[in-house]
């Protein structure tokens, strides 16, 4: 006969459950629950774990629960065991009627482990409602300040976190884990923008887990992409060339491949390797006139003004005349561009970028006229607009005007001046409690 666990009962009562209530949080019928307590049967080795959670202890602990009661007879591993039936003596009639009761309650493990089986803490609708948040943000990121979309970033990805400790099909999981790749990837554009590049590659590193879980080639590139700007404003060129080209093993459609060449050739160009630069410039227009596949919208995308922007820089730190004229071109066809193109789709920060290029290349060819009118776009930008980037980029042109090339010039010297008093303005607000 079996033996009753006396403990089993005892810890199930102490933690405040019913046979009824613990069955619910187990998602098990009732039955089963008093089939464990009587010794009729045993959890399945995939349930003990929950039970052990249910009951706040160790599997251990429970193990030792699960063990008979002293006097009692012991029971068979066999019999009784959920998973399991005790081997079935041949058939006689007086035995049918205990077989198909028997049949009958194995179908019903069955039905209770698909139900297990098939639980989700998430359906279709919500994964549709979570990409089109992901998407609303990225093209807000775009045209408003970081200050504006910093929360809603971090909170829907403390949501697709906290949706990933569930249950979901393996296909969910697959998309939960693209969007929390993309939510970290916005989260490290934010941490970029405001300078705090610990915070930016941790959460790179996060995206980069994400979209290996995914599986998602497009994602990984583009974390490639985010990864080697966070190694060029960290000065560290070398690195953010390398990054760059990592990345385009994966590129894989939309205008990935054109961004990842960009950066490169922006890196390589801070290098003082022209030869490098001049064939990632090259290769970028050839890859921007394949692109067919369609981007997600926003940051997600890389536009061709903002190509144009890169090429300028890259241009420009060739250095040479013709390079510099090269560059003039570049930067002006990136400004007109972004300013005919519709308000949501003008990246502020890029076109403050390209106006700095500009002033630098008219400084290079001496025409202050062109340094004091592109200079006073940027000097007149709202504090909030500057990144990290930008601030980094004015104090670089604090330090040239300050070269004893200019010391005589009174123009310089005014410019000068208006460029350390906008480095003394605070830039971008930082918003609160940024997470590392």
């Amino acid at each position: 006969m079996a033996s009753r666990r006396s403990r089993l009962v005892q810890r199930r009562e102490a933690v405040g459950h019913t046979q009824e209530s613990l069955a619910e949080a187990l998602q098990v019928d009732r039955s089963t629950v008093g089939r464990w307590e009587s010794g009729r049967g045993t959890p399945q080795p995939w349930m003990r774990p929950r039970l052990a959670r249910a009951l706040r202890l160790s599997v251990d602990q429970l193990a030792d629960l699960l063990a008979p009661s002293g006097g009692a007879e012991a029971v068979s591993p066999l019999a009784g065991h959920d998973d399991a039936l005790a081997p079935v003596p041949p058939m006689r009639a007086d035995h049918s009627h205990g077989l198909v009761a028997a049949v009958a309650a194995d179908s019903a493990e069955s039905a209770i482990f698909l139900r297990f089986a098939s639980a989700s803490n998430v359906d279709d609708t919500l994964l549709e409602q979570i990409d089109a948040d992901i998407a609303r943000l990225a093209e807000d990121y775009v045209s408003k300040p970081v200050s504006e979309v910093f929360h809603d970033i971090g909170t829907l990805r403390r949501g697709v976190f906290d949706l990933l400790h569930g249950r979901q099909h393996p296909y969910q999981t697959s998309h939960l884990y693209l969007q929390a790749g993309r939510l970290c990837g916005l989260a490290t554009h934010v941490a970029l923008d405001l300078g705090q590049y610990t915070a930016a590659a941790t959460h790179s590193r996060t995206a980069w887990r994400c979209a290996e879980s995914a599986g998602h080639n497009g994602l990984r590139a583009w974390i490639r992409s985010v990864q080697s700007l966070i190694a060029y404003w960290q000065q560290d060129h070398r690195q953010a060339a390398k990054l760059a080209r990592a990345g385009l093993p994966y590129a894989d459609g939309g205008t990935i491949a054109a961004r990842l060449l960009s950066l490169e050739a922006r890196a390589t160009a801070a290098l003082g390797d022209s030869a490098s630069a001049l064939r990632a410039v090259e290769a970028g227009e050839a890859a921007r006139g394949t692109v067919a596949a369609v981007d997600l919208p926003g940051v997600f995308t890389f536009p061709e003004a903002k190509q144009y922007a890169y090429a300028g820089t890259a241009l420009l730190a060739l250095a040479s005349q013709a390079h510099v004229n090269r560059a003039i071109e570049a930067s002006s066809r990136a400004i007109a561009m972004y300013e005919s193109a519709p308000q949501q789709e003008q990246s502020s920060g890029d076109l403050l970028a390209a106006h700095l290029d500009l002033v630098n290349a008219h400084l290079a060819q001496g025409d202050l006229d062109g340094v004091q009118e592109k200079l006073a776009v940027v000097l007149a930008a709202a504090p909030g607009r500057r990144t990290a980037s930008i601030s980094s980029r004015l104090r670089a042109l604090s330090i040239r005007l300050a070269e004893p090339a200019y010391a005589g010039s009174p123009i310089v010297l005014s410019l000068r001046e208006n460029v350390r008093e906008a480095c003394a303005r605070p830039a971008l607000t930082n918003p609160p409690e940024l997470p590392q």
